[in-house]
């Protein structure tokens, strides 16, 4: 008797772990979400700050949130912030070249 006892709670452990791992393992996949996430706005305000080279990083940033979101199907989150946010990021990295290259020609 006692051994039935010992394996059915053998049986429901392993099933909690399973069911643990599965849950962790979707909150992993948000988790590189929202760091990707992270990554583009800590770009962006890197970009408003002038700070040199935010305006390739920034590109990257975005590439990459891209390619990550089709890449996995559980994206469907990313995608859509990144068709919300890369039109303004698009538009910050063109403003920013704009004023680089304006600047440059007062030196010249």
């Amino acid at each position: 008797m006692q051994t039935a006892a010992w394996l059915s709670e053998q049986v429901q452990q392993k099933a909690m772990t399973v069911r643990k791992a599965t849950t962790r393992s979707s909150n992993l996949r948000q988790d590189y979400g929202d760091k990707l996430k992270d990554e583009v706005y800590r770009q962006m305000f890197r970009l408003e700050a002038n700070r040199r080279g935010a305006d390739v990083d920034l590109a990257t940033a975005l590439l990459r949130g891209w390619l990550d979101s089709y890449s996995k199907p559980e994206a469907a989150t990313l995608l859509e912030w990144l068709k919300k946010v890369s039109p303004l990021c698009l538009r910050m990295i063109e403003v920013k070249q704009h004023q680089s290259d304006v600047g440059q020609e007062r030196i010249h």
